[in-house]
């Protein structure tokens, strides 16, 4: 070997040496010859032809004895040049019977993941892995703050498995660290602990977006879009990201934003676009204009939901929309859809009385199991009418009524246009079978306004 294995110093230095290059340069011939299929191959090359091990899926870190895990992860390149994490950064995958009976400190997790050597490749879906050009190599550790939201994650992840729902494991039910799913398709399951059910393997992973972080930290890059910290490493252990972010609320609750706007001395335009989140900087004591890094971190989506005074929103919660010759192709379990549903948000309410809006509610949510289900039902009948080529009803008056899921289809969610105008389309997969059109208005799928009501609002 060209380094020494045991030695930490001497593994990260020769991992240095790969910067800027490819595997191609960095490795000997037998790289050509290589058998290695699926998502982590190019981890699998990294591992036998530079670092000369085998891989291998031990609960140890990959370098024992200097207590070192290897990971390799793509980036993607911005039209600004900078690089961002292409996705989530997968651990290890979570063995449900052991997990149980497992405190964090001495956990496989900690064990495995307290020291990361990572190695950051530009993704190319034009050449072979081994011409990736690798951009960014080093040690990583956890922060203080950071292992004290990962520690209550994991913690959250385990009790959730004990109490024999692993099958109901989201990824916005944590923070930074989550649980995904893991594996070729819906059949990757396997038993857990306390349930006869099923659960989707999973595996513990950094979420996308504290990936980013991950890079900036490691390229020492001062990110300015970011006002100051929520969290302190003393609080991030006492408490959670919620419990804190609901207490700077409590305060506010019951005043008009007016009033609020008057306590927290602030000058906000009522009509700009960014007033409401704003509003929420200045409850947060976050400067005005700027990010919530925990929220970055997390991908925490926050929604401001007006309501009526009969508690019913004034409008369906929508989401990006859905592009028909994609969502043919995918699987559920790997939806634009699904992946949206797995965030965590924080909605933030205020309710009209006598004209004016009041602060009723923040609260964070994620979808439950079940409701997740339901999604599901609404994405596949989408799917098929898109595939079928059926999706206007009838025309009346020049106006098209189709067959997607309306908001009587199911209680959680429906399909409709989400677009500037008529023209505002996309390419269908399959000819319309009553009009013979072509592309169609842009849809997406909409969170039905009772069920925030009923299922987010009301519900304690």
């Amino acid at each position: 070997m060209n380094y020494n294995p045991n030695d930490k110093d001497s593994i990260i230095q020769y991992a240095r040496l790969l910067t800027g290059q490819t595997l191609r340069d960095a490795c000997n011939k037998e790289i050509l010859e290589h058998n290695y299929k699926g998502k982590g191959n190019f981890g699998q090359v990294l591992e036998k032809f530079y670092f000369e091990y085998e891989p291998n899926n031990e609960s140890e870190p990959d370098f024992a004895f200097a207590g070192i895990e290897l990971k390799s992860s793509p980036l993607k390149q911005l039209q600004n040049l900078e690089y961002r994490a292409k996705e989530r950064l997968v651990l290890n995958i979570i063995n449900y019977i052991d997990l149980i009976n497992q405190d964090f400190e001495t956990s496989g997790f900690y064990r495995k993941n307290a020291c990361l050597l990572l190695v950051f490749y530009l993704h190319d879906s034009n050449l072979d892995i081994i011409d990736y050009i690798i951009k960014i190599v080093d040690e990583w550790s956890f922060t203080e703050t950071d292992l004290a939201v990962i520690k209550k994650d994991w913690e959250f992840i385990r009790d959730k498995v004990r109490a024999g729902k692993a099958h109901e494991l989201s990824e916005g039910d944590t923070f930074y660290l989550g649980a995904c799913t893991k594996g070729q398709n819906s059949n990757s399951t396997r038993q857990q602990p306390n349930s006869q059910i099923l659960a989707m393997q999973r595996a513990f992973s950094f979420k996308q977006s504290y990936v980013n972080h991950i890079i900036a930290s490691i390229a020492n890059e001062s990110i300015g879009i970011y006002g100051k910290l929520i969290l302190s490493a003393e609080r991030a252990q006492a408490q959670t990201i919620e419990e804190i972010v609901i207490e700077k609320f409590a305060p506010y609750l019951g005043n008009t934003i007016n009033q609020i706007i008057d306590k927290t001395n602030i000058s906000l335009n009522p009509t700009a676009k960014s007033f409401y989140a704003n509003l929420t900087n200045a409850i947060l004591g976050i400067e005005l204009d700027k990010k919530i890094e925990e929220f970055d971190k997390a991908e925490i989506i926050v929604r401001t939901v007006r309501l009526k005074e009969n508690n019913l929103p004034c409008e369906d919660i929508s989401f990006p929309t859905f592009k028909f010759e994609k969502i043919i192709k995918e699987e559920w379990i790997d939806s634009d859809f699904k992946d949206v549903l797995d965030h965590k948000f924080l909605f933030i309410f205020y309710q009209y009385e006598a004209k004016q809006l009041i602060l009723k509610k923040a609260k964070f949510w994620n979808m439950p199991f079940e409701d997740i289900q339901e999604a599901e039902n609404v994405w596949n009948e989408t799917k098929r009418i898109v595939q079928s080529g059926n999706i206007v009803n009838k025309v009346i008056s020049n106006r098209r009524f189709t067959n997607f899921p309306n908001k009587s289809f199911n209680a959680v969610a429906h399909v409709r246009p989400h677009a500037k105008n008529a023209l505002d389309t996309y390419t269908l997969p399959v000819k319309d079978e009553l009009t013979g059109t072509t592309e169609y208005t842009k849809h997406c799928f909409w969170l039905n306004s009772s069920y925030v009501r009923d299922e987010i609002y009301l519900k304690s």
